[in-house]
């Protein structure tokens, strides 16, 4: 049974690499003044935002990803950014009960793309905390990673990440021809996303909204390994607004096709 709960919440965690309550988000939380293009970096850190996704099998929910942009933060004495993600199982699962696990990713913007700096996870339930970790060493050019009491060491390569950055770097792109690939350090491999962009644009309905929106759409590719087979190919959707809110996720898996979409998103100025 122990198997079937870490197989879940890793199924869950990697979920949300494709891509993370009750009162439904108001359309006034929109903005359409640069909806004309992909926002840059600075103005996605202006606000703190807090999504809230359901994940779907067929008619059965599997969970739900909560994403939370934390805002600044110090990372040796340096100021970088915190994007955190709550993931919770739903306990109705046969076999499974109630999973609650944290991924959190420290991140910084360079020249060219963001860069994590460090992440871990925390498996609430279990009681087991900084489980994982990786550190994310660009001057000497090394990945340390730790997945509990197993550790390796892997050559860099930028902009280096363990998929949690994901949802933050699809944003700058999404609603563009501009794809793009970045490696992904996870279960203590290296791996890579790849992104096709697209300018196709199409109305589609979220529980956080009251009306249908208008959306950008996008696919890709993942050569991670992950439970339940998989690895391939998924699509994604964004919102065709001022900051590119992440909406939806579709990704294969061995028993069909699994769906992410958005059900409550909240923003506000940071002060």
């Amino acid at each position: 049974m122990k198997t079937d709960l870490n197989r879940t919440a890793r199924f869950l965690s990697l979920l949300l690499i494709l891509l993370p309550l009750a009162s439904h988000a108001q359309d006034s939380l929109l903005t359409y003044e640069h909806a004309d293009r992909a926002p840059a970096e600075s103005e996605l850190l202006k606000w703190h935002e807090v999504f809230t996704y359901e994940v779907r099998y067929s008619l059965f929910k599997l969970g739900e990803v909560k994403v939370e942009t934390m805002g600044d933060t110090l990372y040796n004495g340096n100021r970088a950014q915190y994007l955190r993600t709550i993931i919770t199982s739903n306990p109705g699962i046969p076999f499974v009960g109630k999973e609650e696990n944290h991924y959190n990713t420290i991140f910084t913007q360079t020249d060219s793309l963001p860069h994590s700096l460090v992440y871990w996870t925390d498996n609430v339930d279990d009681e087991e905390y900084d489980d994982t970790r990786y550190i994310y060493d660009y001057e000497a050019g090394q990945v340390y990673m730790r997945e509990k009491e197993t550790r390796d060491t892997l050559a860099i390569e930028e902009p280096a990440s363990s998929g949690q950055l994901i949802f933050h770097l699809g944003r700058l792109f999404a609603g563009t021809e501009n794809d793009f690939t970045i490696p992904i350090y996870l279960n203590l491999e290296k791996g890579y996303i790849s992104v096709d962009n697209t300018m196709k644009k199409e109305m589609r309905k979220y529980k956080a909204f009251d009306e249908p929106v208008v959306t950008y759409y996008g696919e890709g590719e993942s050569t991670i390994d992950g439970p339940f087979g998989f690895r391939g190919d998924f699509k994604s959707w964004y919102l065709a607004d001022d900051l590119r809110v992440p909406l939806e996720a579709h990704v294969k898996v061995w028993l069909g096709n699994v769906r992410i979409k958005l059900i409550d998103y909240k923003k506000e100025l940071r002060e």
